[in-house]
């Protein structure tokens, strides 16, 4: 059974994820522009992963260079997981690295290109989520050493942390706006990010589990081990979660305080509500085309 088949009853059941996402008309630009960066910055060219189609979907409504921007990150962080999840490899010194691994290059032109007109409210909360990714990862790594399972309620607040929570501030640069602090802080928002990521990495789980097999950091392995299921079954368990958390993430969409905001704040802040809601729905679409997962 394909990725594509194993997702498509969620498509059908969530009416949120009904109607595709439009391919943003500068497709092939933004893909160019990606082989361009990559080629630059000394990473490998991986045309098997079209992360340049994934960001044209989500930033379809946007200019191209957003989705550019995003695409370029989305290609680095690729990297990141296949040098960390198939070679085994340390995560690599970012911020006080000496920039010979390509990784290490590519992030600093990308940090600096993206945080140059951010605040340092927002550079904070990217190093803090940069963390989380390599506190989760090296949890990952003890655990597979170890031989260790996640736990069913350890296991999402591990994934939110492998799956790169930074992805969720660098829509705000990407579109050229800034969440307020205490807006973002708040818990409608953190809900709307967390139920957003949620979809997301468990969607994912689906997709690379016949890649993945033997790998135990999987939602629907957790879940099988745990609760006594049939792989099959275990598929449907965490299909059922993934629509609650589309419903979640909706739900949290309608309770931002966008009515308390300056007029031009709130539009910014929507901007980037919007680009969470539609991510979904674009990850999906991308799962069923790319070849990253056979």
């Amino acid at each position: 059974m394909t990725s594509a088949s194993v997702l498509t009853p969620l498509i059908e059941r969530v009416p949120a994820l009904a109607a595709p996402c439009r391919m943003h008309r500068s497709v092939y630009a933004i893909e160019a522009s990606v082989i361009d960066w990559t080629r630059r910055t000394g990473l490998r060219v991986d045309r098997r992963s079209s992360c340049h189609r994934l960001a044209a979907r989500a930033f379809a409504e946007f200019d191209a260079g957003s989705a550019a921007l995003f695409a370029q990150w989305l290609t680095w962080l690729f990297h990141l997981d296949d040098q960390i999840d198939e070679e085994r490899q340390p995560y690599p010194r970012l911020f006080d690295g000496n920039g010979e691994h390509p990784l290490e290059a590519a992030f600093a032109d990308l940090w600096r290109i993206t945080s140059v007109s951010m605040s340092d409210d927002w550079r904070l909360r990217f190093a803090t989520n940069l963390q989380r990714q390599a506190d989760a990862c090296r949890t990952e790594a003890d655990n597979r050493a170890s031989s260790r399972v996640p736990t069913i309620e350890e296991y999402p607040g591990l994934r939110r942390g492998t799956a790169g929570p930074y992805l969720y501030d660098l829509v705000e640069p990407c579109l050229g706006v800034e969440v307020p602090p205490e807006l973002h802080e708040g818990e409608p928002w953190q809900a709307l990010v967390e139920s957003c990521a949620d979809v997301s990495a468990w969607c994912n789980d689906v997709a690379s589990l016949a890649k993945e097999r033997g790998d135990a950091h999987n939602f629907v392995v957790i879940a099988a081990r745990e609760l006594g299921l049939s792989e099959p079954e275990a598929l449907d368990w965490v299909l059922d979660r993934i629509a609650g958390r589309c419903a979640d993430m909706r739900t949290a969409a309608r309770r931002l305080p966008l009515d308390t905001l300056p007029v031009k704040v709130a539009r910014d802040v929507s901007k980037v509500a919007c680009a969470y809601l539609t991510a979904p729905r674009a990850h999906i679409d991308w799962i069923t085309e790319t070849e990253r997962y056979t």
